[in-house]
């Protein structure tokens, strides 16, 4: 059984398309009301499904049945710990706590034209990167496909509720890493991007990955439409194992052996990510070395000035160091773009607001 099959007292947030339909036909409804039920789920965002009166009776009745508290099916949406706003205005982060008590992150940030969403797909994190807050908590579980979906709905209604406008971008940057939790991301990007429903296209996902090199290659071999970003912050092994630990498991030398599998098979862009470090891994010389091991991709870095976090003593890089550092990368024909230090008053790095309030409960979870 797949990630996406029906089983009991499962969410219909778990299902796509195709696994609704089966619900419903197995069940003995016609596929045709298919289109309904999922139009009013991921288009119009309901919830309260077995109140409704303007469907055909006989789906009328499947809901009566089949969904809710003690049933076989549920529309479960996490319950909102936190929501706080950044002083700019321009972030906004969510704390959200699943069914079974555990919380994670969602942040939602404003451009110039556009709302991006940053999603989780892990509570906790099973990767270790010394610098991140939600690698320093340690793995906790995988999210499940409609967990992974609920929160673009918890974002969507929130953007409805302010009479601003839709999302137009997502990215897996939250806490936990996409491609440990492979299957149930791509069923959850599945739901995410039907065109039926919540309709976000998928030239405008991005899955950023630390480097699991199995998934970057299952991507590849999939023909997976979605954006992939690598984050690197080293240029050597050494460099790179001391920040991000599962490279001993997945080595520089492996994981770039994927993303030119990758680039090959697909001939996709690869955005490769590089959180600045102020004397750790901010020389022009490493910014030299990353140009040499990007050679003959066509990538594009994204430079991030840390968000210093509780458990790591390092602090973001400066502005000039940075431009020193893009500038680089630019004489070897590399573009960059020198990320924006969003939420940094609402404690927008990944896993930040979920420590922050465990450590006020005294180690127990968000309440």
């Amino acid at each position: 059984m797949t990630c996406c099959e029906p089983v009991a007292g499962q969410s219909l947030l778990d299902l796509t398309f195709a696994g609704l339909e089966r619900a419903l036909v197995s069940a003995g409804l016609p596929a045709v009301h298919t289109r309904a039920l999922w139009r009013a789920l991921h288009h119009e965002l309901a919830a309260e499904l077995p109140a409704r009166t303007d469907f055909v009776p006989p789906l009328q009745r499947w809901l009566r049945e089949q969904v809710g508290e003690g049933k076989p099916f549920t529309v479960a949406m996490p319950t909102q710990v936190a929501d706080i706003a950044s002083g700019d205005g321009l972030t906004r982060k969510f704390l959200l706590r699943l069914a079974d008590g555990q919380t994670v992150e969602t942040v939602l940030m404003a451009y110039d034209g556009r709302h991006t969403a940053c999603l989780s797909t892990q509570a906790g994190c099973a990767m270790g990167c010394v610098f991140c807050a939600t690698g320093q908590m340690g793995f906790v579980r995988h999210l499940t496909p409609g967990e992974i979906v609920a929160q673009v709905r918890h974002v969507q209604l929130a953007q409805r509720t302010a009479g601003k406008p839709g999302l137009r971008n997502l990215v897996l940057m939250g806490m936990g890493e996409p491609l440990h939790n492979y299957d149930s991301v791509m069923a959850a990007l599945e739901i995410i991007s039907d065109r039926r429903g919540l309709n976000l296209g998928p030239t405008k996902i991005t899955i950023s990955t630390v480097g699991v090199a199995p998934g970057i290659l299952r991507m590849a071999e999939e023909r997976r439409p979605y954006q992939l970003a690598v984050s690197l912050h080293g240029a050597t092994e050494e460099e790179r194992s001391a920040l991000v630990p599962a490279s001993r498991r997945w080595s520089l030398a492996e994981l770039m052996a994927a993303c030119r599998t990758y680039f090959a098979q697909t001939g996709r862009r690869i955005f490769f990510e590089w959180t600045l470090i102020a004397g750790v891994n901010d020389s022009t010389a490493q910014a030299g070395r990353l140009a040499l091991l990007l050679a003959g991709l066509d990538a594009h870095v994204n430079l991030i000035p840390l968000n210093p976090t509780g458990g790591f003593a390092g602090g973001p890089t400066q502005q000039a160091a940075a431009k020193a550092f893009q500038a680089v990368l630019k004489d070897a024909g590399f573009p960059s773009t020198i990320r924006q230090r969003r939420g940094i008053d609402v404690a927008a790095g990944c896993g930040q607001l979920r420590a922050e309030k465990t450590r006020a409960s005294g180690g127990k979870p968000a309440a």
